[in-house]
């Protein structure tokens, strides 16, 4: 087959351009010289890069050396992907265009590089539409991070809002200086003013420089720890003519550690509870004054038995146990006053109810259970119950014979609602134990237990001892508790008094 492959590779849509080991243009197909915009006389016999010039140091000049370079000490092919090589339009400006070139080279017979073939594919139209693609990516992303820049902003609003309306009062001071960075409404109530923003706190509240809080912001400042305050007394000019007043805070100043683990600033953050410990301490003086009210009462009960009881026979011993059952009543009211009527702890309600009840004998009374709060009323029906079971030990059970002993021992089930106790009276080492014939009152009282639920007192009458159990409910979490449910064991410790089973 006679081919002539110089009309073939005219005849090609694809450029192609023949240049020496000079890199002098020798020959080009017709698509290379409609792609270049040139014609063949102006072309051939220049080099190329005195054809289509090009800035040294540039990337297209760069780009397109670099790989001749490569052919011509390898001998072998070379690609450049993509490559922006501007070349002159027909009014003499330069055109941008992108292009993908191939060059390989032609060999001699001898086996030596004697040309080097370029093939040129335009790819501006590519270039263009893959710029349009990055534009296009590039919108999408902006309208991301805006969208991602509303959220921020929305949210900031809404931090901004949650800061401003917290019910304590809240600071950012930044710098060395403590210049106020943000303060909310509370606060600013506090100091009585809105313009901090931008001050330092020497400057905005001197009234605490004298006070000391200032060095305590350097010191804090300094050393990275917070200083923590409780009901500290400040005095403050608040409004209108600067009126000092003097209120009482629990507060914090909390250094602001920076990435670099330095200190940045500090968060004042607190509580104003000058009206809280106002409150207190009216609660505080009505409670003596109820004591005082109490302690008058119960003498004068105890004046009006006496008066009664001395024109009755044998009254003696019926007047012992009623003044054991005020003081039972006395004891109990002593421990609740001291905790404002709230909360009672069970181990300490047993340890002074049956110290007051069996005095020396005290030492023969083992506790053991785990520590509660118990409400006010159920810590007196408590206290009267283990009154009398420590008195009838006392005259007529264990702790009346020398070597005798009581375990008093409870446990709590703790439930999702109520908590229940399960409480044990155990005596040993006593006289032999017989069911009264007669029942008093203080029996009476024993039978019944606290009422209000549960499945009511066991009681037991063995020779070798009296025992008795019973459960009751309590409240989960009594306002004012704090132990919760920390166990502690109490050994050895004493009782209170009550009435024998016989009366």
């Amino acid at each position: 087959m006679d081919i002539d492959f110089s009309e073939l590779m005219n005849a090609s849509p694809n450029p192609y351009v023949v240049m020496d080991k000079d890199l002098r243009l020798v020959w080009m197909n017709r698509a290379y010289l409609v792609a270049t915009m040139r014609e063949r006389d102006e072309l051939v016999g220049q080099k190329m890069f005195d054809a289509f010039p090009s800035e040294p140091g540039t990337d297209s000049f760069r780009l397109l050396n670099d790989s001749l370079e490569r052919v011509l000490r390898t001998q072998e092919a070379d690609e450049i992907a993509l490559i922006r090589y501007d070349i002159p339009a027909s009014d003499g400006s330069m055109e941008t265009r992108f292009w993908s070139a191939t060059h390989t080279p032609l060999l001699n017979r001898n086996g030596e590089l004697a040309y080097i073939l370029q093939h040129t594919v335009d790819v501006t139209e590519l270039q263009g539409l893959r710029r349009l693609r990055d534009e296009a990516d590039l919108v999408r992303r902006a309208e991301k991070v805006q969208s991602t820049n509303d959220s921020l902003v929305r949210e900031s609003h809404r931090l901004h809002a949650f800061f401003d309306q917290a019910p304590g009062f809240v600071a950012v001071l930044g710098g060395p200086d403590h210049v106020f960075q943000m303060a909310n409404a509370a606060y600013h109530r506090l100091v009585g003013r809105d313009d901090l923003v931008g001050m330092k706190v020497a400057d905005a509240l001197p009234e605490v420089v004298g006070q000391g809080f200032v060095d305590i912001l350097d010191q804090v400042y300094r050393s990275g720890d917070p200083y923590l305050a409780e009901r500290e007394p400040v005095s403050l000019n608040v409004g209108i003519g600067e009126n000092e007043t003097t209120r009482l805070l629990t507060f914090v100043f909390q250094p602001i550690q920076s990435g670099m683990g330095n200190v940045s600033g500090i968060i004042v953050q607190g509580h104003d509870v000058t009206e809280e410990v106002a409150f207190e301490e009216r609660q505080v003086l009505l409670i003596n004054e109820l004591q005082h009210r109490v302690k008058n009462t119960i003498s004068v009960v105890q004046a009006l038995a006496k008066q009664s009881f001395r024109s009755v026979p044998e009254s003696k011993k019926a007047l012992g146990v009623f003044s054991g059952r005020l003081s039972a009543l006395s004891t109990a009211h002593d421990l609740l006053t001291s905790r404002n009527w709230g909360p009672a702890s069970i181990s300490a309600l047993l340890r002074s109810t049956l110290s007051a009840a069996v005095g020396e004998a005290v030492g023969r009374i083992d506790l053991d259970g785990p520590d509660h709060f118990l409400e006010p009323e159920t810590a007196l029906g408590l206290t009267m119950l283990i009154h009398e079971l420590a008195t009838n030990a006392l005259k007529h059970g264990s702790l009346s014979a020398e070597a005798g002993q009581v375990l008093l021992s409870w446990h709590i089930d703790y439930r999702d609602d109520t908590d229940t106790v399960q409480l044990d009276w155990t005596e040993s080492g006593g006289p032999v134990v017989s069911e009264p014939r007669q029942k008093g009152f203080g029996s009476r009282l024993i039978e019944r237990g606290l009422g209000g639920g549960g499945s009511g007192p066991q009681i037991s009458f063995e020779p070798e001892g009296f025992a008795y159990s019973i459960d009751f409910a309590i409240a989960k979490n009594p306002q004012g508790a704090s132990l919760g449910r920390t166990f502690a064991r109490f050994k050895h410790v004493g009782t209170a008094s009550g009435d024998s089973f016989e009366q």
